[in-house]
């Protein structure tokens, strides 16, 4: 009989070698003399920069949004916190394309939301505004999740105990809590910044995909493939790889870290 171990294994090997032969495909369409002079190009440095700017703003923005609302996730009990719960979870599972057409409606010029700021002089659409935008949207939910689990993680006796010393709820939040969560925030802004930093669906319906303007990193793969600019879409393609590999080994690395104390 076979053994279930080697029965397991079987996919296992079927899933990793696809993975790594994909990546392998991407790595050896380019020699080393090849990759360097595209990688010193205008362009590819231009999605580089702009990728990085509006991904760490909008890792910023998720974090400030997504860390209170997860430890409110986490501590309260509310009608209705199931169905909240649900829809902070839907853009994970929604297509990106279809969130940025929602988005793209909520925020058009014929909608009351758009409409009232055009009025004040605020466009966010077809701009790097609409990349943080959409960036944002779909970093935030991460962000929420995985801080709610860390806040959970963390036993509520310690915030109360330091109520009883004296701190407000907030001090207690910022100097007990956030702390004690620590390594479970960290995983949340890594998660939520490689998500940023690959938007793409999204990004598409909100900024467009102009060259040299809204060009992240995913829209330099899009625009040089459609153009046959092969050369500089694998390039843009290995950069997001090499990021989104050094970012999974962090969050591997903060996984494996022991968790810190809690009650008994």
């Amino acid at each position: 009989m076979i053994p279930l171990a080697v029965i397991c294994a079987v996919p296992l090997v079927v899933i990793a070698v696809t993975v790594l032969g994909a990546v392998v495909a991407l790595a050896t369409h380019l020699d080393a003399a090849d990759l360097a002079a595209v990688m010193a190009n205008e362009e590819t440095l231009f999605a580089i920069g702009l990728s990085l700017r509006t991904s760490l703003v909008s890792l910023a923005l998720a974090l400030v949004l997504g860390i209170p609302a997860a430890h409110l996730l986490a501590r309260h009990r509310f009608p209705g916190k199931a169905v909240l719960e649900t829809l902070l979870d839907l853009p994970l599972v929604t297509p990106p394309l279809v969130a940025g057409v929602g988005l793209l409606f909520l925020l058009g010029r014929q909608s009351p939301v758009g409409g009232g700021l055009a009025a004040l002089g605020i466009d966010l659409l077809f701009s790097p505004a609409g990349i943080i935008l959409a960036q944002t949207y779909v970093a935030a939910s991460i962000v929420v999740r995985t801080a709610r689990t860390a806040f959970q993680e963390v036993e509520p006796a310690y915030a109360y105990m330091a109520w009883t010393l004296g701190l407000s709820p907030g001090w207690a939040f910022l100097l007990v809590e956030v702390p004690m969560a620590a390594r479970g925030l960290a995983t949340a802004a890594v998660l939520g910044w490689a998500r940023a930093l690959g938007e793409f669906g999204a990004t598409l319906m909100l900024a467009g995909a102009t060259r040299m303007r809204t060009e992240t990193l995913p829209m330099a793969v899009y625009l040089n493939i459609a153009s046959g600019e092969t050369g500089l879409a694998v390039a843009c393609a290995l950069i997001l790889l090499a990021i989104a590999f050094a970012l999974l080994l962090v969050v591997q690395a903060l996984s494996a870290t022991r968790p810190g104390p809690r009650a008994a």
